[in-house]
């Protein structure tokens, strides 16, 4: 038997949490609206990695995440900014809805990835509650960014009239 208290979980599941049944799922979050999407601080490209939701995307596998950034710094570092793009269904149709941002740096070698976890939890609530925030993104991820999320869905982007403001 294990000592180990279960700590805070989020009870993720798909569809409306509130569909109908009363006091079942009551205060679930539904992630099935909202997508990780990488930008490399190196090369500029963007990805969506769907295990992102879950810190399990390509870049962040095999690492130990810490809250000391110099001990992801050096040789072998790579830093990506980590976009949380909601998306939600307007009288007009498909709108990206939210769109946060966060900083993370992952280092291979070294086997350390640094990230500010409260940060990227508190983004991820901002988009799917609908607000947008790429303050963090220098003028170039915005730019790489606009340009994916216009190929991706050419109907979203041109419903997302406050994202077009932002970007």
């Amino acid at each position: 038997m294990s000592d180990k208290k279960p700590g805070f979980q989020f009870n993720i599941i798909k569809n409306d949490p509130l569909d109908g049944h009363r006091g079942v799922n009551i205060g679930a979050i539904s992630l099935e609206n909202v997508a990780p999407v990488f930008i490399d601080l190196d090369t500029y490209e963007v990805w969506i990695d769907m295990g992102g939701l879950h810190a399990r995307a390509e870049v962040e596998k095999r690492v130990k995440w810490v809250t000391d950034k110099s001990e992801a710094e050096g040789e072998g570092k790579k830093e990506y900014f980590l976009v949380w793009v909601a998306v939600e269904r307007l009288e007009q149709g498909p709108a990206y809805s939210g769109v946060t941002a966060c900083y993370e740096m992952v280092n291979k070698e070294k086997r350390r990835g640094y990230k500010m976890m409260h940060e990227h939890v508190n983004s991820l609530d901002h988009a799917l509650k609908g607000r947008i925030d790429l303050s963090i993104l220098d003028d170039k991820a915005k730019a790489v960014l606009k340009e994916f999320l216009m190929n991706h869905n050419k109907e979203m982007w041109t419903n997302s009239k406050e994202l077009q403001k932002v970007l």
